[in-house]
Formats: C-alpha cells, sequence, structure tokens
C-alpha cells in the first residue's frame, strides 16, 4: 500500500507526464496508462523509484487502479479534465514540481527517464504504444533467467508491484515540498491518511 507521501509523489508525477504528452495529441486512457507502466518500468530497469503504482495485465496492456483513482481525484479537484492539465496545474503545480526536483540528483534522474519514455513513446498510436507494453518481458524472482512477453501472461496477473523491487535511490521530496505539491493540487497542505483517497 502506498503511503501519503507516495500518493502525493505519484499524482504530481501523473500531472507531470500528462505535461509531457500534451504536445503530442490526444490521450486515452489506456494510452496513458501505458505511457506510465513504461515510466515506471524503465525508471526500475535503471535502478531508480519514481511511481508507486501496481499494476496488473489487463485486455490492452497494462492497467493500475491507483493510477486510474488518482486520475479521478486530479480531475475532481479540477487539475485536469479529461486529459488536459487545467490553467491551475499549469501554472501551480508543474513549476513547483520542476522546482522541487532541481539539484536533487535522484530526482533529475527520474525525470530525465520520464521525459525520454513520453518523447519516445508519446507520439505512438494507441495500438503502437499497447503493442510496446505487450513485448516487454517479463521475469519472476524465482525464475530470473526464464523471461515471458507481457501478450502471453494471463489477464488480471499482477505486472508490477513496487513494494517488492530493490532500487538504488528513490525519487523523494521533503515535507515542505509535500505540503505545497498538496495545496497546489487541491489537498490543502494535508496529507492523506493511510488507506484513504480524496
Amino acid at each position: 500500500m502506498r503511503t501519503p507521501n507516495q500518493i502525493t509523489v505519484d499524482r504530481a508525477l501523473l500531472l507531470y507526464v500528462l505535461h509531457l504528452a500534451e504536445p503530442h495529441g490526444l490521450l486515452s486512457d489506456v494510452k496513458l496508462q501505458q505511457l506510465c507502466f513504461l515510466c515506471e518500468l524503465q525508471t526500475f530497469g535503471k535502478g531508480f523509484k519514481g511511481f508507486h503504482f501496481e499494476f496488473f495485465r489487463f485486455a490492452y496492456g497494462a492497467f493500475s487502479k491507483d493510477l486510474d483513482n488518482d486520475l479521478l481525484s486530479l480531475r475532481r479537484k479540477g487539475r485536469i479534465e479529461n486529459f488536459t492539465l487545467s490553467d491551475q496545474a499549469k501554472e501551480d503545480v508543474i513549476p513547483l514540481l520542476l522546482t522541487a526536483i532541481e539539484g536533487g540528483e535522484t530526482n533529475e534522474k527520474v525525470k530525465a527517464i520520464m521525459d525520454a519514455v513520453v518523447a519516445t513513446y508519446g507520439p505512438q498510436t494507441v495500438s503502437a504504444i499497447t503493442g510496446s507494453v505487450e513485448a516487454v518481458e517479463l521475469s519472476t524472482p524465482q525464475q530470473p533467467d526464464f523471461k515471458i512477453p507481457i501478450r502471453d501472461i494471463v489477464f488480471h496477473t499482477t505486472l508490477l508491484v513496487p513494494d517488492r523491487i530493490e532500487v538504488q535511490a528513490e525519487f523523494t521530496l521533503s515535507a515542505s515540498w509535500l505540503a505545497k505539491l498538496n495545496a497546489a493540487m487541491g489537498y490543502d497542505g494535508k496529507t492523506l491518511p493511510i488507506g484513504q483517497s480524496w
């Protein structure tokens, strides 16, 4: 289960991915899920943790209920309309997040990975990005040498559990930056009690 601080980071980074993807045209639920899955997978592959979303095998690639809930919450707070950032998110949240990232080596590396993933996959069609995700080969800790493409994994099988992945470093922000981001996202500067959603 994600901690309140991880939820704040996830929501801020989700807005950042939407910001990066906007110039590439229309987004959909499926495409956003695949973009975030690839961002998370790439950060883990480089030894870092950014997002904390659990993903499972879905009919169209990878799907995270946590991501879906965060998207809904940000829409309710008026920070997103469909898949477009509100003016408030563009003017308050994104600049605040970018300032918070500056100077933090791990945070800058996670941002660079996300930038690269969205630059590569953002222009692709939904079917192309889904094909890229379904071609990803995964293995289990029990059988690290046995790799299976996602397209061959049974639907609803868990694909990615961040708590179980060891990394060198994680995207983190100080308590004051987390409070500022929460306020900018419409959560009144408060952190979430564990197990609750706005």
